[in-house]
C-alpha cells in the first residue's frame, strides 16, 4: 500500500493498531497544530467533545500526543510519534523492532502539515 494524505489514516489504523477515531485525531492534530477537545470535534465534524477527548488521551497514553494543558493536546513531531508507537507495537506483539518501510513513509507525509501548522 503506498501512503499518501488521504490514506495515512488508514495506515495508522492498520500498522500502529490504533483505532479509527484515534488515527483522525492524530492527523487532524497534526495539520492544526494545538487544539482542545472541542476544537478537534468541531473540525471533524464530530457532536461529542467526549468522543475527541476519549481519542486524545489515548494517543496521550499512546506517546504520540501531549497534553500542553488540561484542555488543550499537540502532536509530537510524526516521525518521532509514529515511530515511538510501532516501537511500542512490536514490544506488545512480541515481534523484533527492524525498519518499516510504510511507517516511515507515514511520518514522512505527515511532516509537511506538521511543520505548515506550526510556521505560520
Amino acid at each position: 500500500m503506498a501512503v499518501n494524505l488521504s490514506n495515512v489514516e488508514q495506515a495508522l489504523v492498520s500498522e500502529l493498531k490504533i483505532g479509527q477515531d484515534e488515527a483522525s485525531v492524530f492527523v487532524c492534530i497534526v495539520k492544526n497544530g494545538k487544539l482542545d477537545p472541542a476544537r478537534i470535534s468541531s473540525i471533524l465534524g464530530w457532536n461529542d467533545e467526549g468522543r475527541a477527548l476519549l481519542a486524545a488521551k489515548s494517543l496521550q497514553g499512546r506517546g504520540m500526543i501531549i497534553d500542553i494543558t488540561k484542555t488543550e493536546f499537540e502532536s509530537l513531531h510524526p516521525r518521532f510519534a509514529i515511530t515511538n508507537r510501532y516501537r511500542r507495537r512490536c514490544a506488545e506483539d512480541g515481534i523484533p523492532f527492524k525498519k518499516n518501510l510504510l511507517v516511515d513513509n507515514m511520518g514522512i507525509i505527515l511532516e509537511k502539515p506538521y511543520d505548515d501548522a506550526r510556521t505560520k
